[in-house]
């Protein structure tokens, strides 16, 4: 079987930019990651029969180095500074800080763990790798026809959506997040190539950098979880971890990249965290999990309080988003915000098939226990049910699942 992943660039502009952080402000921070498929019942036959290609994959993947092409492509990005492109330049991942096997219940388990800055940039080649072996062994002709023809049917909505714009509003901006749950790279990139091709002021950009590079459009990314889950382990207090991931940030980018995450511990604890210097220095704000309206709503109240126009202000909605979904929060914040939208499986994984619901996230940091305590019920994911609660005393919050 051929490589699937065939570049270190396929993979979303966020690693790079967390990666950048981490090289620059805690280098020698240790990590877990562990794996999780959240709908296993849905799957056609069991993760494990993919292992052994798997693990193939994985010896492939850490063979790879970064070619002078995709060097000189980072360090044409404004925000990406010279020496992190020097380390890329040495960069290859080890393949002993990666563990793939069945668990004692018969799942697939996968654990990452070793120093961040190697760590951390498994994830999304991970989860590429995972979804391409389950459907290529459920392909057919069928599916891909049938994927086509859901594709073609989002990119006459969309023009339908562009052809009722009203010229005098915000822009209605649409980007792929579809990487880590895509059905293959060469449908992600068919997708990226038919929608750009068709709706270019609509559709901006992708996270992945390869295709960005490779079609000439933008990629877009800024931080996720993970950065946030880090800094329950560092050298600060709990309850003042994000307040210092958002600082760190701002130190390294001093204005660029300005979308900040905020549900690693739910948007109420977020914005008393965000206050009046961070909701001046970043440029908005990313969604990804609850509901969009009401977070969208405590956004503007939250600007509102803090006499601050949300108009000059970004929401970026990402969580679960198809182009319907897409345009009518569009609809319902244009007269307040600047709205943007990320949308992931719908458009790379959407073929008449049940997609995987899998995801590779930081479960520890520096021998300490992180977590993610979601807006939404079913995301929340640790591996220490005691730190949970303590999180959950420490930013006053009530159990949502």
């Amino acid at each position: 079987m051929a490589p699937i992943i065939q570049s270190l660039l396929d993979t979303d502009l966020y690693k790079f930019t967390m990666l950048q952080v981490v090289l620059h402000k805690f280098p020698q921070t240790h990590s877990v990651y562990h794996f999780r498929c959240r709908n296993l019942e849905d799957t056609v036959y069991p993760l494990t029969d993919i292992l052994d290609d798997l693990n193939q994959q994985l010896d492939y993947l850490c063979q790879l180095k970064f070619k002078e092409d995709e060097l000189l492509y980072l360090r044409s990005l404004r925000f990406i500074k010279s020496d992190f492109v020097d380390y890329l330049e040495l960069f290859q991942l080890k393949r002993r800080f990666i563990k793939a096997r069945i668990d004692e219940q018969g799942r697939l388990d996968i654990w990452v763990e070793g120093p961040m800055v190697q760590a951390m940039m498994f994830e999304i080649f991970v989860l590429a790798i995972v979804n391409q072996l389950y459907f290529t062994r459920i392909r057919s002709d069928q599916v891909l026809a049938e994927g086509e023809r859901r594709l073609q049917a989002k990119i006459a909505l969309t023009q339908k959506y562009q052809a009722e714009q009203n010229p005098e509003d915000p822009p209605f901006l649409v980007s792929d997040f579809g990487t880590r749950r895509r059905y293959s790279f060469a449908w992600q990139k068919h997708v990226i190539e038919e929608f750009h091709a068709a709706v270019p002021n609509i559709f901006r950009g992708t996270s992945n950098v390869l295709i960005a590079k490779e079609l000439g459009i933008t990629p877009i990314g800024t931080m996720a979880h993970e950065f946030l889950q880090a800094f329950q382990a560092l050298d600060v207090r709990l309850r003042d971890f994000q307040k210092a991931a958002l600082e760190t940030w701002v130190q390294e980018y001093r204005g660029d990249l300005g979308i900040a995450l905020t549900d690693v511990v739910g948007m109420d604890a977020f914005l008393r965290d965000f206050d009046l210097y961070f909701a001046k220095l970043f440029d908005g704000l990313r969604h990804d999990s609850g509901d969009p309206y009401e977070w969208g709503d405590k956004a503007y109240a939250h600007y509102k309080k803090l006499k601050i126009d949300s108009k000059t202000k970004m929401l970026t909605f990402s969580d679960g988003l198809n182009i319907e979904k897409a345009w009518n929060l569009h609809q319902y914040f244009k007269d307040r915000f600047q709205v943007s939208f990320g949308i992931g499986t719908n458009l790379t994984n959407d073929l008449g098939q049940k997609p995987l619901n899998i995801v590779l996230k930081l479960v520890e940091c520096n021998g300490q226990s992180v977590a993610k305590i979601s807006d939404s019920p079913g995301k929340t994911m640790t591996d220490n049910d005691t730190f949970l609660a303590y999180l959950r005393q420490v930013f006053n919050l009530a159990e949502v699942e």
